[in-house]
């Protein structure tokens, strides 16, 4: 539907019509029952055939209007509401990660970025971060629907038991002892660098490892031969950088970069893409460590 508030004077018009009248106009597409609601609600309009919309007189018109249409979208949301919880009924989603609520569906399951880049897509829905629980509404069921057995999956290789299965059965291997060590080397929390190509210092930038905050340059030569299974570009003209994760303020400060670069390079400034979710988890994070301040 579309509103617009009608001017107190029209050109075109000729005196005694609408147009010298306090009022607005309201369109919107034909329909029997929609039309018949707003005759009922607004007996004195007046459809006007130049500007094909309904002229509704009186200085409050456009805020009378206004609540009409947040009434019938209030409707339209029930219904869809009603339609979801029916399609439901009719083919439900047999799970123990999902529970009907009153209002949706409450969605609780072992963290996975999957089922969170998941549910993130289906409309309407929300996280509750006192519950710990994602909330879905009934008129998002068709979306949730087709996105549940991709979300069921990554909570099933997330269950505690199943990753400790998973880690026994790497254990010893090439591929286990090459994770501990890339972890290992991340937590240094330290970066191989071009030396004529060094970003700035205390500026949150973007690298292999996600956005982060280079505090330090030392200037001491990356060996080259020792880290190639981490860092195979690396050449003796790189040196260490050091960093540290950025925090929510300087993540919110930073300007985003239009695009994204291209070729291979060190590092560069992130992108509104990639500052989106680095924002959500250092909220996140924040809140964690503000809950477990006394």
């Amino acid at each position: 539907m579309i509103e617009t508030k009608s001017p107190v004077d029209h050109n075109e018009a000729s005196p005694g019509e609408d147009g010298e009248k306090p009022g607005a106009d309201i369109a919107f597409p034909y329909d029997r029952m929609t039309v018949e609601q707003f005759r009922r609600r607004f007996p004195r309009a007046r459809w006007n055939d130049d500007r094909k919309a309904w002229f509704v007189p009186g200085r409050t018109a456009s805020r009378r209007i206004g609540r009409w249409l947040a009434e019938l979208e209030a409707e339209a949301d029930a219904h869809a509401d009603a339609k979801g919880r029916d399609a439901f009924v009719f083919d439900p989603i047999d799970s123990p990660y999902l529970q009907l609520g009153k209002t949706g569906f409450r969605i609780r399951t072992p963290y996975s970025k999957t089922v969170v880049d998941e549910l993130r897509e289906v409309p309407f829905s929300r996280w509750d971060g006192d519950l710990r629980i994602w909330h879905v509404p009934f008129r998002s069921y068709e979306e949730l629907r087709r996105r549940w057995p991709d979300i069921e999956a990554a909570a099933r290789r997330n269950e505690p038991e199943e990753r400790r299965r998973r880690a026994e059965e790497r254990k010893g291997s090439e591929q286990d002892i090459r994770s501990r060590l890339r972890s290992a080397e991340r937590r240094r929390r330290r970066y191989p660098l071009l030396s004529h190509d060094l970003p700035p210092i205390g500026r949150p930038v973007a690298i292999t490892y996600g956005i982060v905050v280079f505090t330090e340059i030392s200037g001491e030569l990356v060996a080259a031969e020792v880290v190639a299974d981490f860092y195979p570009d690396v050449t003796e003209d790189h040196v260490w950088g050091y960093w540290r994760q950025p925090t929510l303020e300087e993540l919110v400060r930073t300007w985003p970069a239009k695009r994204s670069p291209g070729g291979d390079i060190a590092w560069w400034l992130p992108t509104i893409e990639e500052l989106r979710p680095a924002r959500r988890t250092a909220r996140s994070r924040e809140a964690k460590r503000r809950a477990k301040t006394p």
